[in-house]
């Protein structure tokens, strides 16, 4: 089993020092970039397992690193990011997850949360990298939209649909419960992800994403339904 390739853009040295050692210890092979070009340039000369993203960095910040690495063709752009961000500062991390970020830590954090992060986007990504029990019944159409769990693919209409690996994964939990009405936390422990904190809105943001993506009109959506109070049901019936 091949060693998990881990990329820090960070520019506090000695911080990504202190977490290099810590995720070394723990199974990881981790390189460091001190500011967003040189991240960038690594990124793609070596794409890795995931990247641990620090939002302010001296000569950009990480949101528009993240912007870029969602921009870059191939695999690369679906490389894994999660996003350290200010504490207290939840338009940071929105405006992070609505840019592609699968998931953000606030600063300061422990390194053992910062592990239980990376460990399940990782587990995510290679649950849904296994080969399916079924393969005939990996494609789902619900009209014009079609989520092919083998390919990890969206189209609607024919027409490829942009999202995250943590996107992709919350689609096919809401599909697979067509006409069920699911609260947040069932949907963050269906994928497995980490548990909600209070007020999180972590979930919204993603929804909002995953319909800008494949509704028509995403104010005005038919597939993925908002219940107020509750949380979100996958439309059965749709165009």
């Amino acid at each position: 089993m091949s060693t998990p390739q881990l990329l820090m853009i960070e520019d506090d040295a000695r911080l990504a020092q202190m977490v290099s050692e810590y995720l070394t210890q723990s199974g990881f092979a981790v390189s460091h970039a001190g500011d967003g070009a040189s991240g960038l340039a690594q990124l793609q000369e070596r794409a890795p397992d995931l990247v641990i993203l620090d939002l302010m960095l001296p000569d950009t910040d990480g949101l528009d690193v993240c912007r870029r690495i969602r921009a870059l063709p191939g695999p690369l752009a679906k490389v894994p990011v999660l996003m350290l961000t200010a504490k207290g500062d939840p338009m940071d991390r929105i405006i992070g997850l609505e840019l592609g970020a699968d998931d953000y830590l606030p600063k300061p954090f422990e390194p053992r949360e910062l592990l239980a992060r990376i460990r399940a986007v990782l587990r995510r990504r290679a649950e849904a990298s296994a080969p399916a029990a079924a393969s005939a019944h990996s494609v789902m159409r619900f009209g014009s939209l079609e989520i092919d769990r083998d390919a990890r693919s969206v189209t609607v209409a024919g027409q490829g649909a942009e999202l995250t690996s943590y996107q992709f994964d919350l689609l096919v939990t809401m599909a697979e419960r067509a006409g069920r009405v699911l609260t947040r936390d069932q949907i963050m422990e269906a994928v497995r992800g980490r548990e909600l904190e209070a007020f999180d809105r972590s979930i919204d943001v993603h929804m909002g994403r995953i319909r800008a993506a494949i509704e028509v009109d995403p104010k005005n959506p038919k597939r993925i339904l908002t219940v107020r109070g509750v949380g979100y049901v996958f439309a059965k019936q749709q165009d």
